[in-house]
């Protein structure tokens, strides 16, 4: 099984009414439940763990879950409210305002032992939960019991707004990396957390330390990876129609890890000898999927009959 841990919300993302006018509509999302639902319906047998609430909004997330084939086993059901997020576009990249104090999201937590992580080939963690200290400690727990035996995916995907404190957040950003496999973030956060720091150079000291694979995706200008073994590796965006960018490097993450768990490259050591070849691939199935997410509105990843692997 795969697994993402972290954020399940309700974007309420732009559109317009009847006038013309602008207004919102709700659709289902968060990042790391993006990168569950992403997962499964690709094919991938998917869990999530997280906190969801049992309110209106928090059964639309289960519904959706369930209709993706997402596992909520895991998850932890509460009657704390839903987190909301509204977003606005602005210059093509998304703007988010977040409504979480108290939420179901916020007060998750884990159940030591809970999980059977000698089943779980990787755990995905990134995004908002991370923000504030109960959800990154929470997540640090989870990761501790899941090095072990289980690949750890990691996205900051920050969101700057949430952010009360950047050098405690810089730091602990950090202690996430040191404990990653796989990190993948946009160039917007890496901008954020390495400010003008050369890509290359940030990816070497992140293999130095014990990561497997780094990965920044630029949108238009596709993704480049780095990897101790197989090298510097490129793939290109797709030219597409954009109706928005939601979504799209959670659909990213999802189609990455799942093209690598096809190939039998997920697992740690197998990541470590990936070829050339095997990772281009990898990376081209991710661009296209987010490539194909950026063609309908809000956070909706493609399914395995939309864009089927093949080796």
């Amino acid at each position: 099984m795969l697994i993402s841990c972290g954020d399940a919300l309700i974007d309420f993302v732009p559109t317009q009414n009847a006038d013309g006018r602008e207004a919102v509509m709700p659709a289902v999302g968060g990042s790391c439940l993006n990168v569950a639902i992403g997962m499964a319906r690709l094919g991938a047998p998917t869990g999530f763990v997280g906190g969801i609430s049992t309110d209106m909004f928090g059964r639309m997330i289960a519904d959706h879950a369930a209709a993706s084939d997402v596992d909520l086993g895991l998850a932890m059901r509460s009657d704390h409210q839903t987190t909301l997020a509204f977003v606005r576009i602005v210059a093509g990249e998304s703007h988010y305002a977040f409504y979480d104090a108290e939420t179901a999201t916020r007060n998750w937590t884990y159940r030591r032992g809970s999980i059977a992580f000698d089943t779980v080939e990787a755990l995905h963690v990134g995004s908002t939960t991370l923000v504030n200290d109960h959800g990154a400690a929470e997540t640090k727990a989870l990761i501790a019991d899941a090095l072990i035996s289980s690949t750890i995916s990691f996205d900051p995907n920050c969101r700057p707004n949430l952010v009360k404190d950047k050098t405690a957040y810089l730091a602990r950003m950090a202690d996430f990396a040191a404990s990653a496999d796989l990190i993948k973030m946009s160039d917007v956060d890496f901008a954020y957390l390495y400010g003008e720091e050369p890509w290359q150079q940030r990816a070497s000291a992140l293999l130095g330390q014990g990561t497997g694979l780094v990965v920044i995706t630029r949108g238009n200008n596709g993704a480049i990876a780095w990897h101790a073994g197989a090298g510097q590796i490129e793939a290109a965006a797709p030219q597409v129609e954009i109706a928005d960018t939601i979504g799209a490097g959670d659909s990213f993450q999802a189609a990455l890890l799942f093209a690598l768990h096809k190939q039998g490259r997920l697992a740690r050591q197998e990541l470590k000898h990936i070829s050339p070849e095997e990772l281009r691939r990898a990376l081209s199935f991710a661009a296209n999927c987010a490539g194909l997410t950026c063609t309908r509105p809000g956070a909706d990843p493609p399914w395995s009959h939309e864009i089927a692997w093949s080796r």
